[in-house]
Formats: C-alpha cells, structure tokens, sequence
C-alpha cells in the first residue's frame, strides 16, 4: 500500500479568526485539544466545502486541531489560512476499489495523528471515513447540507451511509426530518446545526455603489432594469428550467423591463446547461437570461438585484445562498424545497409586517411568475422593508458563535469528554 500522502503545511496570516468567535468558545476549549479528520469530497465552492472551512475555523478558534482530507480546489488557501492541514486523497471516487484504498489510507492517517473524530461530509468519502472510524474504533459523524434523491434501491443503499453516523448533524429542520423518516435514524442522533455566514462580509452598508456598477455592467444591466439573480450550480434539482419559464410568463404578460441572471457553475457532468439553453432559445427569452461566471464579489451581485430566486425542485435544507442574500438585505422569493420557514419568513406561517420572502410550489412556473409579478408590483419601500427584515432575522439565528459552540460540544461528547456546559443547544 502507498505511503500516506504528504500534508500541506500551513500558511499562517492569511486570514484572522473573528475575535468574538474565539471569545465565545474560549470556556469549551478542552485542556486536551482533540483532533478531528474532516473528509469531504472537493474543496470547490458547494456547501460541503463551505462547511468544511467552517469546521476548521471553529475548531482552530477553540484551540482544536483540524486535517482536512480531500481534493485540492479553490477553497484549500481557506484551510491552511485559519491553520488547518490538508492531505490530498481522491475521496470523491465512487471507485470501490479505491473506497477501499482510501479507507486504509484513513486508518494510517487517523491512528498517526491520534484522531478522535472522523467527519464526512459527502457520500463516497462516507463509506472510506466509516470503515476508517469502526476499525480505530473512534466516532464517526456525518454532516448532510440537502436531501439526495433516491431513484432505486442501489442508490438508497449507497446514500443510507450519511445516516450511519454515530452522530448525524443536519443543516435545517426539513433535512433531521427527512433523515428520520427515511433511515428511522433515532432522534436523538441527529443534530441540527445551521450553516452561517460573514455578516461583515455581506453588510449592505459595507458595498461601495461603484462595486455595484461593476457588476451591473459585467452583466449589460442598464439602471432602470430589474435584475433577478439565481445563484448556484448549474443542475436540474436547482430549478433553473423553471425559472425560465416562469420567465415566458412574465414576458407574456408584458412585463420586459427585468433580466434573470443565472449566476454559477457547470461542471459538465450532465447535459442540463444545454438543454436549459435549448429551452431558453425555445421560450424566446434570450433578451431576459444571463448566463454568467461566477462572481468573486457575491455581495455586489446581491446588492446588484432585486430579487433572489431559488427554485429548487429537491429539498435543499439551509442555502448559503438564500442566507447570503437576505443578510444583504434582498427580499428572496424561494420553492417550498429550497427554504423553510426557519430560514425564509413567508405568509402565511407569519403576518405580512413580518415577512422576508415569498414561497412557491416547487415546479410550478406559474405560481413563481405570480410571485414575481407581485414582488415587481410593490412600492420600493415595501421591497425595501421585506429585504431589512430578512436581514435582521438570519443576524439574529444564523451567527456563527452559536453554532460554534453546538459543534464544539458535539465533538467533545463523541470525543469521550464531556462539555463544561449541558449539551442542551443540539
């Protein structure tokens, strides 16, 4: 068997840790650090890799020690800046023989650095970090960002592992709720942790207008045009098709003066960008769609639209996405599989003066094109006021020290320490 794969030594001052994330877990750090091995499939730009670099930060502020095993991408400067190792292994193969291989690889790893914890967070890597964790006989836990389809029994069994965990967190209430009714996964494995975000970063009061006129002419968007942004992997279960035709509707019915941007990446792993394209040539609406690259200044784009679509057509569970945008103060307009209610407010599980988004049924292109003909039709200050209060609701229940200190103290239990405070929060 090979060697185990050098690790990238760290590249301190890259990045500082916020100090009140620090000071926050500052009385759960243990006299004796623990050491948990994240295994997660890429380090692109998707919520598992996001995730990890969350895990590393609350780790490495607590005074943990975190190693990252996974393939090398544009996230792997994040890792090593806030003083995680990274190992490069291929535990995105669905290969059983390289599973297999990946998983000795995990045992050599796992026993030389004296691991306490094995994380994944993603499905092949799942099967090589479980096999690794029973044969060192230390925990495993498995995190789940959406629901995955299940179209036969094979692919039932191959996603069953993510609820195998001895511990299973979950981003939002709707995934613990699909992962119990699906696996019969005890309640009491299964921990709800939601994702967050930079507030600093993403502060309407912090985008200078000029960063805002870049990106509106990056994308050919004069003043007076209305933009409506999707974000996201190009991908069927996001929904772009129905947006789309939700925007034949719109044009249908007189409305011209808005342009749908669709704001993210093809990994061509399937043929679903040109069959959007063929349906966007189809409905002609090429004057009203945007295919763009993927924006570095995210927080621009928000501030560029005004509306956030997600028109999800398969659970999502917490979109960074839909976070992102709403703490930017954007009113969303979001499919009953793409958002909660603990995630986006909507009538009628809340009074209009309390609502920060409108909701849809996944797959109905007419009810989104209502909801966006409604939105439009509102005065500014109306929008405004729907897009302030999203705001103040995902700063108020999407911080990262509360989060922090729910995964530090699942860590220090599957680690055989108990927390210094009662694990009441997970």
């Amino acid at each position: 068997m090979s060697s185990l794969p050098a690790p990238v030594p760290n590249e301190p001052g890259r990045a500082a840790e916020p100090a009140t994330i620090a000071a926050a877990n500052s009385n759960i750090a243990a006299a004796k650090p623990i050491t948990v091995l994240i295994v997660v499939p890429t380090l692109g730009a998707g919520a598992a890799e996001h995730g990890a670099v969350e895990l590393v930060r609350y780790l490495k502020a607590a005074g943990h020690h975190a190693i990252v095993v996974s393939r090398a991408g544009r996230l792997l400067g994040d890792i090593t800046a806030l003083g995680g190792e990274f190992v490069a292994l291929d535990v995105a193969s669905k290969n059983p023989i390289v599973m297999l291989r990946n998983a000795a690889t995990l045992v050599r790893l796992a026993r030389r650095r004296h691991c306490d914890v094995i994380h994944a967070l993603g499905r092949a890597g799942a099967w090589s970090a479980s096999l690794a964790a029973r044969r060192c006989n230390i925990a495993f836990v498995t995190s789940w960002f959406k629901g995955f389809r299940e179209q036969n029994g094979l692919k039932r069994l191959y996603n069953g592992i993510m609820a195998r965990g001895d511990r299973v967190v979950a981003t939002s209430e709707d995934i613990a709720q699909l992962v119990h009714d699906r696996y019969g996964t005890p309640w009491e494995r299964i921990a709800v942790v939601p994702l967050t975000i930079d507030f600093a970063s993403f502060d309407p009061a912090g985008v200078a207008r000029q960063r805002v006129s870049a990106i509106r002419d990056a994308w050919g968007v004069d003043p007076e045009t209305k933009v409506l942004l999707v974000t996201g992997r190009i991908l069927r279960r996001k929904g772009h098709h129905v947006v789309v035709k939700a925007i034949k509707r719109l044009r249908d019915m007189g409305l011209t003066d808005f342009l749908c941007v669709f704001v993210g990446e093809d990994h061509g792993r399937t043929n679903y960008t040109g069959e959007l394209w063929d349906l966007v040539l189809a409905s002609g609406v090429m004057e009203h769609v945007r295919m763009a690259a993927p924006v570095r200044d995210m927080a621009a784009a928000y501030a560029a639209a005004s509306v956030v679509v997600s028109a999800a057509v398969q659970l999502e569970g917490t979109q960074r996405a839909i976070l992102e945008a709403q703490a930017m103060a954007r009113p969303v307009i979001v499919s009953d599989l793409a958002a909660g209610p603990d995630v986006v407010l909507t009538a009628p599980a809340v009074p209009e003066n309390r609502v920060s988004g409108l909701r849809f049924a996944a797959g109905d292109d007419a009810a989104l094109a209502g909801a966006l003909m409604r939105l439009f039709a509102m005065p500014e200050t109306a929008r405004g006021a729907m897009g302030r209060r999203g705001r103040a609701w995902v700063l108020d229940h999407f911080d990262a020290d509360s989060a922090a200190r729910r995964m530090l103290a699942l860590y220090r239990d599957m680690a055989g320490e108990p927390a210094s405070r009662p694990n009441t929060a997970i």
